[in-house]
């Protein structure tokens, strides 16, 4: 069978799923989500390996009654937030204007 007919049956949507700039978002958004999840995933399970194993040093007071485990674990949430935040900045510089160019190539071709 010929391309030609081949893409006149296909939806507007898989030709943009097989477009180079669809694949391009693509790796983009795994470019960043991947390592970072990982990242996250090594530190977490550092504090859980930390509270598990290495009890002395977690109970090691810095300051009246706050511990280093107490610290590392607020240092959780502290992470969480400072990745969201890379996240949306990541997200409005490289992912939303590619997204926006395909929706509108996307909507342009729907009508």
């Amino acid at each position: 069978m010929s391309t030609t007919g081949e893409r006149s049956t296909r939806t507007v949507y898989e030709q943009v799923q097989d477009s180079p700039e669809f694949a391009d978002l693509r790796s983009r958004l795994r470019r960043f989500v991947f390592p970072m999840s990982a990242a996250f995933l090594v530190w977490y399970l550092a504090y859980v390996l930390l509270a598990s194993y290495a009890r002395d040093f977690m109970a090691i007071k810095l300051l009246g009654n706050i511990n280093v485990g107490l610290v590392i674990g607020l240092l959780q949430f502290v992470s969480t937030f400072a990745i969201t935040t890379l996240y949306v900045n990541y997200a409005n510089k490289h992912l939303d204007p590619a997204a926006a160019r395909l929706r509108e190539r996307i909507e342009g071709t729907a009508r």
